[in-house]
């Protein structure tokens, strides 16, 4: 067993001294400090081409990913470890009056002695195994983990089979630009240095799934996320004469009653089961107030995956969505009818049927109908719908579909649903490939060896159940299941894009083994010393060596 438990804290202390929130320049400052340390560690001077320093591409902000690797002198082996893990963090507004202490581990310690406290974080503060402040857990432990094996290895290249390469990337806590733009320089170091990428260990942050468990979690492999999201249609109407028309936030009201929290769109694979979906997002599009109904509504929903394909999620949400239409307008025809009696006015059927499509299947309606017309109008309204730069992903794509609806000759109510966001690809680790099997039977090898050195179960899991980078180094979906993402995506090539191939090509088996601790994202965010510190180098040590010899 490696003793780092004083190394990685002090690197830990380090890394969260320095305030690297998303989107700021503390980005740019935290990738400079780490590549300056890095830099003053003699292997790197003997081999500065052997740390990379590199921009994000195609960022609107400047912002650096740092890349460094040891090739081992054990044999002549070109197998390649990859250890990954983020730099930056989410903001610190919760920490209220301690904000100026959230990066000071000692400091937001001593002030919390005097704040009245949950149970629980005041047991673990007075415990003295635990470091709290933004980003001790997620993810700069993990970080310093890494970035202590990159040390070690780089003193001892001669313990080394093979290579190991260390990604330290930002951007994570938004859209994974870091990573993604990593995946360049992955390719560029694998041609290069005839490098054979066979695994890839993520060091994000784990926490009990439920009160009182005791369990230290390692993933294979890792949740997906999608953003279904669905523009609604009705017909307007003067809300005198309100069932002369059909509100489109009624259709979204049930649409949601039908998709939240609904167990039928929990994916199960291998014996664990995704949380259901939840909206996100529930709006009309109205710009201002007026006694006319609304035009369309706007409604998006978180969406888990561990097996099912963005295809599938279609297929099943265009389901739904028939039956959220179906039920609106027969509560609808009810409420009319019951109303018309007790107003003593005539009761006539309604005109609308349930009608859903998906944005694909709109978008070849359209082009069947209109033409090159219609695709030099949507081409040139995306190039100046770009220039709002307020505008996000998400509401970027309604805009779009928006447009696309006025074009539409059938302007009877309807459901359109696409993807207006990132897709954060699933990704299995079954064995079903020679790298998977090593690289399962190496953790398994390392759980076995480092358990009885730790009071607490260590327990393999599937599914990383949080959005991660993990998620971009490896894909599980063939190419039709990646179609069904750009095809109905409304902003994709234009305020949105992914070289999903780019992750296909890089195709590494990914595992997590990242610090232990509660309330990340929180302002009682904090960070167990004991596993952190102790457990996940040596567990990430042993992997490495298992896989590589």
């Amino acid at each position: 067993m490696l003793a780092c438990r004083e190394d990685v804290l002090f690197l830990t202390n380090q890394l969260v001294n320095i305030e690297s929130i998303v989107n700021t320049d503390g980005e740019k400052e935290i990738s400079q400090a780490i590549f300056t340390l890095l830099s003053n560690i003699p292997y790197f001077k003997n081999n500065p081409d052997y740390l990379i320093k590199s921009q994000t591409r195609n960022d609107v902000l400047e912002r650096y990913n740092v890349i460094a690797f040891v090739k081992g002198t054990k044999g002549q082996s070109n197998k390649t470890m990859i250890l990954m893990g983020h730099m930056d963090t989410v903001g610190i507004d919760d920490f209220n009056h301690l904000k100026d202490k959230a990066c000071y581990p000692g400091e937001l310690m001593e002030a919390l002695q005097s704040e009245e406290l949950p149970a629980l974080v005041k047991e673990h503060l007075q415990s003295n195994d635990y470091l709290f402040g933004r980003g001790t857990l997620d993810m700069k432990s993990g970080v310093a983990s890494n970035l202590y094996l990159l040390q070690y290895y780089s003193e001892h290249p001669e313990e080394l089979e093979g290579n190991l390469l260390v990604v330290v990337e930002c951007n994570e806590e938004d859209s994974s630009h870091g990573i993604l733009s990593a995946l360049d320089d992955l390719k560029s170091l694998r041609e290069q240095h005839q490098f054979d990428y066979v695994a890839a260990i993520n060091a994000d942050f784990v926490s009990p799934r439920y009160e009182g468990d005791e369990n230290r979690y390692i993933y294979k492999g890792t949740v997906g996320k999608l953003l279904p999201s669905f523009f609604i249609t009705g017909s307007e109407t003067h809300v005198g004469s309100c069932f002369e028309g059909l509100d489109p936030n009624f259709i979204a009201a049930e649409l949601t009653k039908q998709i939240n929290y609904n167990p039928e769109l929990c994916n199960e694979a291998h014996g664990e089961t995704t949380v259901p979906p939840v909206s996100l997002k529930q709006t009309d599009l109205k710009p201002t107030y007026t006694v006319q109904t609304a035009l369309s509504a706007y409604v998006y929903y978180n969406f888990f995956i561990h097996s099912w394909s963005p295809e599938d999620v279609l297929v099943k949400l265009k389901e739904q969505a028939e039956i959220a239409f179906t039920n609106a307008l027969k509560a609808f025809n009810e409420r009319y009818e019951t109303f018309s009696k007790v107003s003593k006015q005539p009761y006539q059927e309604v005109p609308w049927k349930s009608r859903v499509m998906t944005y694909s299947e709109m978008e070849a309606l359209l082009i069947e109908e209109h033409g090159e017309r219609y695709v030099t109008h949507m081409k040139e309204f995306k190039e100046q719908l770009l220039l709002n730069t307020e505008l996000d992903t998400r509401m970027f794509a309604a805009r779009v579909v928006e447009e696309a609806w006025k074009w539409m000759t059938d302007q009877s109510p309807a459901i359109i649903l696409f993807y207006s966001s990132l897709y954060s690809p699933r990704i299995e680790v079954t064995g079903s490939t020679e790298k998977e099997k090593n690289l399962i039977n190496a953790l398994d090898a390392a759980v076995e060896t480092v358990q009885p050195t730790y009071k607490h179960p260590i327990v393999t899991r599937n599914f990383f159940p949080y959005i991660s980078d993990m998620s971009f180094v490896a894909l599980s979906d063939d190419e039709k299941g990646i179609q069904a993402v750009s095809d109905n995506n409304p902003g994709w090539g234009s305020k949105h894009f992914v070289d999903y191939e780019a992750i296909r090509d890089i195709n590494v088996p990914v595992i997590n083994i990242g610090p232990y601790g509660f309330d990340a994202h929180k302002k009682y965010e904090r960070m167990e010393l004991s596993y952190s510190l102790d457990i996940v180098p040596n567990l990430t040590n042993e992997v490495i060596q298992n896989v590589l010899k």
